[in-house]
């Protein structure tokens, strides 16, 4: 079966998820939507025979895809999603969900009534050193969990704009705690505190918090602490430490590292986990058999509602329970 997939956004996720499906056996890259007709041109250039539109619902008119890649920044969320799941097109969505709540909640419903086949793009899920570190956690009890996404303020000007981006645990922590929550169970109740020291004197426009520390109880019992920072000169460091009965797991970057009482191990990524994130996705168009997508809408929305507790706790101060 040969697939068609379109495109919905020209920046480097797009063109990273186009060049990947376009190497794969069966797979053509049929067209992009880009905000103006120059951008999808310029993307739609690097394939043969792909069209360029600057309209949803045209693109998917006209080309029928097998299903559409939603590759677009927090804000732009919400009529993309509601255009594809009105036509019954499955889609791969790019993390975050989206800077406010009640769009994801209603994506949700309809997604959940149409059963169709979705992928958020969590990566880290797939990532060989994640998949050793579950299998670890059968043998071992975790109770502390300490996550941390330390690094620069991107230079996009949505980024740096709370309604753009929602933030930097909206746009980037949000792997860091979708990893929480793929280890270690969900969370019942948040408490958020954020900062705003440096970055709103440094660059003209910023309203996005330079730091910030989310506290999270979890349904077994489990304490987690997540704290993140985009005040740095350069780009430093993300991960999630475990702290457990049998030893400390420590997932950073690419690798694993267990530290026991006598010995420490550490285990590398040997696979892609975007290449293993579209293989699946692909697999379940093509069969019907979604049981290798890590990351389905419905699961991705409990990560974003996370996300938005943490930015409504650190608004007023209080903790925020989770249904």
């Amino acid at each position: 079966m040969s697939l068609q997939i379109a495109f919905v956004g020209t920046g480097s996720y797009a063109l990273k998820h186009a060049g990947m499906i376009s190497a794969m056996n069966d797979v053509r890259v049929a067209a992009f939507c880009g905000t103006n007709i120059g951008k999808a041109e310029a993307a739609a250039g690097r394939w043969s025979g792909a069209a360029a539109y600057d309209n949803v619902e045209e693109m998917v008119e006209r080309e029928r895809p097998d299903a559409v890649y939603v590759c677009v920044p927090p804000m732009a969320h919400g009529a993309i999603e509601e255009t594809l799941i009105e036509r019954g097109i499955p889609f791969f969505v790019e993390k975050p969900l989206g800077v406010e709540a009640s769009i994801p909640e209603r994506l949700l419903s309809a997604v959940q009534h149409k059963r169709l086949i979705t992928s958020v793009g969590y990566h880290w899920r797939y990532q060989d050193s994640t998949q050793r570190a579950r299998e670890l956690l059968k043998d071992c009890q975790a109770g502390l969990a300490l996550g941390y996404f330390m690094g620069a303020l991107p230079r996009v000007p949505w980024w740096r704009i709370q309604a753009g981006s929602g933030g930097q645990f909206v746009e980037q922590t949000t792997h860091v705690t979708d990893l929480l929550r793929y280890l270690c169970g969900e969370a019942v109740e948040v408490y958020a505190i954020y900062n705003h020291t440096v970055m709103h004197r440094k660059v003209e426009g910023v309203d996005v918090p330079d730091s910030g520390t989310v506290t999270l109880k979890l349904s077994n019992g489990m304490i987690a602490t997540i704290s993140n920072t985009c005040l740095l000169p350069m780009g430093h460091t993300s991960g999630l430490h475990l702290y457990t009965d049998q030893g400390v797991l420590e997932l950073q970057g690419t690798e694993l590292k267990v530290c026991r009482q006598s010995e420490t191990h550490e285990y590398k990524n040997v696979t892609d986990p975007y290449l293993r994130e579209n293989e699946a996705f692909l697999h379940a168009l093509r069969t019907g058999d979604d049981s290798g997508i890590l990351s389905s809408y419905e699961d991705a929305v409990r990560t974003h509602r996370i996300s938005m507790a943490a930015n409504d706790s650190a608004q007023t101060g209080q903790p925020v329970k989770l249904k």
